[in-house]
């Protein structure tokens, strides 16, 4: 079967940027992660192409074209992307196999090598199991949904609204297939001004597009054990993040150990260098009225900062929160399933990927969103919760 992936520039643009920062600050950490999917779905009839598709994925190495195009970003230095040319991919560290009648993969290893690894299987993954379900539906049923889509969204806002919707794809990891998503972005270029950008580096590459994205809750989790106390874990992420990328990524993910916790570490240095906030869980209005609030106690002026929503939004609920917040601080909306698998009678996948160890240690991520917190260690969440005081 042909490669489902074609260019390691075909992931998350936060994956490359999280790697730089383990090469340059933990390149000794060792990780373990797995892949989750909360469907109720069989995925084992599948196992043996999903494993082909990853192994060819092992195979893929940067172009000269896309290493020029990489370089040309002021915050990624020559020395990581010298090494990104010489270790891409690393198939040996995958572990595909069946546990309890359901798909498993584990991926371990070195952090700096296992990172690349989550959107590589999650975009196999959905794109094997809707060629299989949904062997009907394609790139032509996909625009003609995003169209109407489109179509509503014009008519809905006006001319000032829509000069501050700021759009941005964030479909990559649970698209229909790649030839959706790359039609998807095509047309969000042709027809909608608002369109500022995607999260997938081959395709800002092929549109001329920025890339999106900071950091996940990797990064998060695995300061929970690389050598700082606890309590300071989160704190000693933010600031690392700092070091790497000073004025550049500036936009901080909240919701690892939910937002109270984020803003008690979230002082006046760290919510003065940092442009600003990303939502992945939690009721969305609430979550941002809190940001503005706290940039309030602090003396900062909200609207010289922008909020990034990016948890399950589809056009309608982003008009809905830019109708809520607008004026009061910059407004962002990462969409992705919404535009990358929306197709007639098509049902997305709910998968993720994620750190279960660092160092030997168990990680962690308590969720503003129930069914969200994902750790084995009932001891562990206890510890990290009296760290933050959290409710146990």
């Amino acid at each position: 079967m042909p490669p489902i992936l074609t260019s390691l520039l075909d992931t998350d643009a936060y994956k490359l940027h999280m790697q730089q920062a383990v090469f340059h600050h933990y390149p000794d950490a060792e990780v373990v992660a797995e892949f989750h999917s909360r469907n109720d779905e069989d995925l084992l009839p599948l196992m043996g192409q999903i494993e082909d598709q990853l192994r060819q994925a092992g195979r893929l190495r940067l172009s000269h074209d896309e290493a020029r195009f990489l370089a040309r970003r002021p915050f990624l230095h020559q020395d990581y992307l010298d090494h990104l040319s010489h270790k891409p991919l690393d198939a040996s560290l995958l572990e595909v196999h069946e546990r309890e009648g359901r798909l498993a993969v584990r991926v371990s290893g070195l952090w700096q090598d296992v990172i690349l690894w989550e959107i590589p299987i999650l975009a196999i993954i959905s794109e094997m199991r809707n060629r299989f379900r949904y062997p009907q539906l394609g790139v032509s049923e996909a625009i003609a949904q995003l169209d109407r889509k489109i179509d509503w969204l014009t008519r809905e806002l006006s001319a000032e609204e829509m000069a501050e919707f700021n759009l941005v794809d964030f479909g990559t990891r649970r698209r229909f297939s790649h030839a959706v998503q790359d039609a998807v972005v095509g047309r969000l270029c042709e027809r909608l001004p608002a369109f500022r950008g995607t999260s997938n580096y081959q395709l800002a590459h092929k549109y001329d597009l920025p890339a999106v994205g900071t950091q996940a809750h990797e990064w998060f989790q695995a300061h929970q054990q690389l050598g700082f106390p606890l309590a300071q874990s989160q704190r000693a992420a933010l600031l690392t993040w700092l070091d790497e990328f000073a004025d550049h990524l500036g936009i901080a993910l909240t919701d690892c150990i939910t937002m109270d916790a984020f803003l008690r570490d979230f002082d006046f240095e760290l919510a003065s260098r940092y442009q600003g906030l990303r939502h992945d869980s939690g009721d969305p209005v609430v979550w941002g009225e809190k940001a503005i609030a706290h940039y309030q106690r602090l003396g900062i002026d909200p609207r010289s900062k922008t909020l990034v929503f990016s948890d399950g939004l589809d056009l309608e609920r982003a008009v809905g929160l830019l109708r809520h917040f607008r004026g009061r601080v910059r407004l962002s909306f990462g969409i992705g399933t919404h535009l990358t698998c929306d197709l007639p009678g098509a049902s997305p996948m709910n998968i993720v990927f994620k750190l279960v160890e660092c160092n030997g240690g168990p990680v962690a991520k308590i969720s503003d969103s129930a069914g969200k917190t994902l750790c084995r260690d009932a001891e562990f969440i206890t510890r990290l919760k009296q760290a933050f005081h959290l409710a146990l």
